[in-house]
């Protein structure tokens, strides 16, 4: 089960590092007005319009395989027994409780006991 999380975290990654990468090089719908005054061609690697439909689907896909490795590794995260969870904190309260510490209340004296406002 951990090296299915493993992979799955790996792939998740994987697909947000890659979905950030497309969605820098995408352009904005304004740009092609932009291009129509002069600022720089429009021309790119995949053609005028190819660019958009093709880093769009890969965007899509790449978001839909982010959103379900996520919705896999919250299901997962959350459906591990509490027993063995790997908890250092919880292991060692479990194991030996220790007892609180008795601290004697003094009364406050000085500057302490002028109200404020």
């Amino acid at each position: 089960m951990s090296v299915f999380l493993t992979i799955l975290l790996a792939v998740q990654m994987i697909a947000a590092v890659s979905m950030v990468g497309l969605i820098l090089v995408q352009h904005g719908k304004g740009a092609d007005m932009g291009a129509a005054f002069g600022s720089g061609g429009s021309g790119s690697l995949f053609g005028a319009s190819g660019s958009a439909n093709f880093l769009s689907r890969t965007t899509a896909v790449l978001a839909t395989i982010f959103f379900v490795c996520t919705l896999m590794l919250a299901y997962f995260g959350a459906a591990r027994p509490a027993a063995s969870s790997g908890s250092v904190l919880e292991s060692s309260t479990v194991a030996a409780p220790i007892p609180a510490a008795v601290v004697p209340v003094v009364p406050a004296s000085g500057a302490a006991q002028i109200p404020s406002k």
